[in-house]
């Protein structure tokens, strides 16, 4: 079985490493990093955060670069964004690619992931897409939801950064005021859970030999 890795993917037949699937206000657009661009030290901090545990169960790379510190002391992902390596590419020309088996073009799978809070389907094409469903005879993968003819054409790119192609200061704020908002909602439905559970809880007593058993009063009450 081939081994799924998030966040790697292909932009103009170069290697990136996808840090954010969407910029906040331009939702067209990523922010990656061509990792053979890197330099070394940043290389190996970047992948070394990407094959994490933490990096791998991360919505957004950036989010684990960002709580990552290398090993000069720097943060990584405030490194990678004042060294201009960070990237805006249009989501179009972006290929994700989590196995040698299956690739899909970026701005299908975040028409997926967006779509998986309102529907099942979503949920059983992303999960066809981690099985490699759709294989071509090639080696590589087709893009799912896209012809070959309809693939934008690749850009050239060039290893110096403008201030057009890194994130911006705003930027990254909202995409922080984004993550705070989704984590206080799923706080909010953990809190749910657990005052449903304390209510459930209610409804049992300890007996004194350690045993728990449930309260039988209303029906007790009913016998008389």
């Amino acid at each position: 079985m081939a081994q799924v890795l998030k966040h790697v993917g292909r932009h103009a037949d170069k290697k990136i490493v996808l840090a954010y699937r969407q910029i906040p206000g331009d939702e067209h657009m990523c922010l990656v990093l061509y990792s053979d661009m890197l330099p070394s030290l940043v290389h190996n901090e970047v992948m070394a955060v990407l094959e994490s545990a933490v990096g791998q169960n991360s919505a957004e790379l950036a989010d684990a670069l960002f709580r990552h510190t290398m090993s000069d002391g720097r943060n990584c992902l405030e490194v990678c964004h004042k060294s201009g390596y960070l990237k805006k590419v249009p989501t179009n020309q972006v290929v994700v690619t989590p196995n040698a088996k299956s690739t899909v073009r970026l701005d299908e799978l975040n028409k997926i992931l967006n779509e998986m809070a309102t529907g099942e389907e979503a949920i059983k094409r992303l999960a066809d897409l981690d099985k490699g469903a759709g294989m071509t005879g090639k080696k590589e993968g087709r893009e799912v939801g896209v012809s070959p003819s309809s693939r934008t054409q690749p850009v050239e790119v060039s290893g110096n950064a403008t201030v057009g192609d890194v994130l911006t200061d705003d930027q990254i704020a909202s995409q922080r005021i984004a993550q705070a908002a989704k984590m206080k909602l799923e706080a909010k439905q953990l809190l749910a859970e657990a005052e449903k559970l304390e209510q459930e809880a209610s409804s049992f007593k300890t007996t004194t030999n350690g045993t728990t058993t449930k309260k039988t009063t209303a029906k007790k009450k009913q016998a008389a």
